[in-house]
């Protein structure tokens, strides 16, 4: 089963919203370009067709998203990491501490702290909690032990 957070749900439905009232703008342009003759050698009617296609393409994967993930409440964690957990944590092989933000696969920005539940350290802080001791082995052989330090 796929996860997203609340507020992952949230973008997700705000987008399918924009994107369904975008279908009126798209089917004007495809109409106005119409006007203008002959499709074959028309910029304007292709270009709105191929905006078309690209808006419904994404309608049917938002929808999709929407029938088939789960919304994961949060305050089921009991003081356990789980999905929309914030966590600090500190690496002292590197003296560094770094926070990051559980989330749903679909919802990943690792740049910005998002890590996914399926990916590798996501799956090993799942569970854990305050002080415990994480070693994670990353996707190149790579070890890196983190100790949890703070879970909002």
């Amino acid at each position: 089963m796929k996860y997203l957070t609340e507020n992952g749900a949230k973008k997700i439905r705000d987008e399918l919203v924009s994107r369904i009232k975008k279908r009126k703008e798209i089917a004007q342009a495809i109409k106005e370009a119409k006007e203008l003759g002959d499709l074959s050698e028309n910029a304007e009617y292709s270009e709105a067709k191929s905006q078309q296609r690209e808006n419904e393409g994404r309608i049917i994967y938002l929808e999709n998203v929407i029938r088939t993930y789960r919304v994961v409440d949060k305050k089921m964690s009991n003081g356990k990491i789980g999905l929309d957990s914030i966590i600090e944590v500190e690496n002292k092989k590197l003296d560094k501490k770094t926070t990051f933000h559980i989330v749903g696969s679909n919802e990943a920005d690792p740049v910005s702290g998002k890590i996914s539940n399926e990916s590798p350290i996501g799956k090993a802080f799942l569970g854990k909690k305050n002080g415990d001791e994480v070693e994670i082995v990353l996707v190149n052989g790579k070890k890196i032990n983190y100790k949890i330090l703070n879970l909002r």
